[in-house]
């Protein structure tokens, strides 16, 4: 199995560029807030109060994910998912779900389309196309920096 050293490493190969980092960073915690947004729209309802919806199951995916490699990088991720879910909350107090859904989803392509750009100016492919596990990689990528300036270990 790999370690978070691993996915880390294998990811940066891709991601050495200055203005690709750059991009990165806008755009990765960009699309990791519009794609939760746009999950939350499809709730299932269980017994008669209890209900949750794709962004809650992807989030409980992605810690489970998350756990096996770093229990600090965890619980960064938990906090910024939780983060997301509140940007999330706030939005739907103020739209309705077709509007939010036109949103997130303009949102979400002008971020994979900046990541593209990162990706040509790389001169490399995004590191998802090898393996899909790498899209959670990406904000723990970012998150590893913010931890190395904090003296945080992973």
């Amino acid at each position: 199995m790999k370690t978070i050293y691993d996915w880390l490493d294998a990811y940066g190969e891709s991601h050495q560029n200055p203005i690709n980092k750059k991009i990165h960073w806008i755009c990765v915690p960009i699309i990791m807030l519009t794609l939760l947004g746009l999950l939350s729209l499809i709730e299932f309802n269980f017994a008669k109060y209890y209900k949750i919806n794709l962004a809650g199951i992807l989030i409980i995916l992605a810690i489970i994910f998350y756990i096996r490699l770093s229990i600090s990088i965890t619980v960064g991720m938990i906090l910024f998912s939780g983060w997301c879910v509140q940007i999330i909350n706030t939005l739907e107090s103020s739209y309705d779900s077709y509007e939010l859904f036109k949103i997130y989803t303009i949102v979400f392509i002008i971020a994979w389309i900046g990541q593209f750009i990162g990706h040509k100016i790389e001169g490399k492919k995004p590191s998802f196309f090898d393996d899909l596990k790498f899209l959670l990689i990406g904000p723990a990528w970012l998150l590893s920096f913010i931890y190395k300036k904090l003296g945080i270990k992973y």
